[in-house]
């Protein structure tokens, strides 16, 4: 058997142990359910954005809400903002890649709105800006990136920065982490239609 399958394994739970050992942490997750759940209940919408493994992540995440977890409940609003490849593609070659998720915030984005910013190293150049515009807006900002949080530690309303500095490892993280935050906001929309 090839070695690096219980090692990538053994990666995989320590960084799962070391959320769940960090208390500040946790309080952040919680804190992100509420402040999801209060926008929800006052007909606001989840935003989420990012690039590459981050930009899937963010598609996950976003259908796990509009569709369903586990639970029969309404359709909550939640969307990825790179999921339009005509916009995406104008935008960045019109104004520049740096400006596709900041336009679309401009143009989406309403005080008490919450965006999901991922990007395991924190710097993203677009992420930033998106961070930036959506502050503008009012729009709640919380920032999912690896252990440093990057640029974006200080931006964002809340960070979740994942014990790691190992992008495959980040993004495994962000994923348990946003199961997490998706499974209690359903559960607070349980029996709705």
């Amino acid at each position: 058997m090839n070695l690096q399958i219980p090692k990538v394994l053994q990666q995989n739970i320590y960084i799962s142990q070391q959320i769940l050992e960090n208390q500040d942490l946790q309080e952040a997750i919680q804190k992100v359910v509420d402040l999801c759940i209060n926008a929800l209940k006052a007909d606001k919408k989840i935003l989420f954005c990012g690039n590459g493994g981050s930009a899937s992540d963010a598609q996950h995440l976003a259908a796990e809400l509009s569709g369903r977890f586990y639970l029969e409940r309404k359709p909550l609003f939640a969307e990825a903002l790179h999921v339009n490849t005509s916009y995406l593609t104008a935008v960045a070659n019109d104004y520049g890649y740096d400006d596709i998720y900041a336009r679309l915030i401009r143009a989406k984005g309403r005080k008490g709105d919450v965006l999901f910013a991922m990007s395991t190293s924190g710097n993203s150049p677009n992420i930033i800006k998106a961070i930036h515009q959506a502050n503008e807006q009012g729009v709640t900002t919380i920032a999912m990136t690896g252990a440093s949080g990057g640029a974006m530690k200080d931006l964002a309303n809340v960070l979740l920065n994942m014990p790691s500095t190992d992008t495959p490892r980040i993004q495994e993280a962000h994923i348990l982490v946003g199961h997490i935050i998706c499974e209690l906001v359903e559960a607070a929309f349980e029996g709705t239609h």
